[in-house]
């Protein structure tokens, strides 16, 4: 083979060598990075029918605790974990955990907010939905103008 490949002139020794550099960039992409590509998609949309099914659990979880504790005679209670999740969507926070307790109140975390879209948010739960918001507690995350947050949010 190294004698084949010395009686070739420069021209297509260097032709070779760039072909062969050529396939072996397209080996490493047909046999690595596409199918992690490929596999990171199905991961996403899998991630994403995870959550919104954690989303209609959630929702479940609060209306039964919410029966339990004081019955059907309270109608005008709303859902708070329907409530948050829609109301976190509108101003493009993530929530990481949310958690109702037996009390009826739900503990809220968010991560990587945006301080004023959190404040937005505090606004429009306290002073249009009419909530209460019991417990706030705000450190600096590690990008400016972002800060996780805890809150802790009842019924008014």
């Amino acid at each position: 083979m190294k004698e084949w490949l010395a009686g070739l002139n420069q021209r297509e020794q260097l032709s070779l060598v760039a072909l062969g550099f050529a396939l072996g960039l397209y080996l490493v992409y047909m046999l690595a990075w596409a199918p992690l590509s490929d596999r990171r998609e199905q991961l996403a949309a899998q991630n994403k029918s995870v959550a919104q099914s954690l989303q209609r659990v959630d929702a479940m979880v609060s209306e039964i605790l919410r029966l339990r504790g004081g019955g059907a005679a309270s109608s005008t209670q709303r859902n708070l974990t329907a409530l948050v999740n829609q109301s976190t969507g509108r101003y493009s926070l993530q929530v990481s955990r949310l958690q109702p307790n037996s009390r009826g109140d739900i503990q809220v975390r968010l991560e990587n907010a945006v301080f004023d879209q959190l404040l937005a948010w505090l606004d429009e739960i306290e002073n249009r939905e009419g909530l209460l918001v019991t417990e706030v507690a705000i450190t600096q995350s590690g990008t400016t103008g972002r800060v996780n947050a805890t809150i802790r949010i009842a019924q008014a």
